[in-house]
């Protein structure tokens, strides 16, 4: 874990924003980063489509950068043949 700095006004849309979608500052930053990045690897898609792709990533366990953003190696079979 890191610290972040970020500018007062951005402190202070995160406060408002965390506290209307019942979140920590730090959870409301954290989703913030996660739509922006996901934005930026994936820009065809839609906000909606985002959220959808968090979902399903939640419900397979969990974000995966790599997988996510393409970086990962296929997962070898097993039994397969390199």
């Amino acid at each position: 874990m890191g610290i972040v700095k970020i500018s007062d006004p951005m402190h202070e849309s995160l406060r408002v924003a965390s506290q209307a979608l019942s979140r920590s500052i730090n959870a409301q930053a954290e989703h913030w980063m996660r739509i922006g990045m996901l934005a930026e690897l994936h820009p065809q898609l839609s906000h909606s489509e985002i959220c959808q792709l968090l979902i399903r990533a939640e419900q397979e366990g969990g974000l995966d950068l790599a997988r996510v953003a393409g970086w990962a190696q296929p997962a070898k079979v097993k039994g397969a043949r390199a």
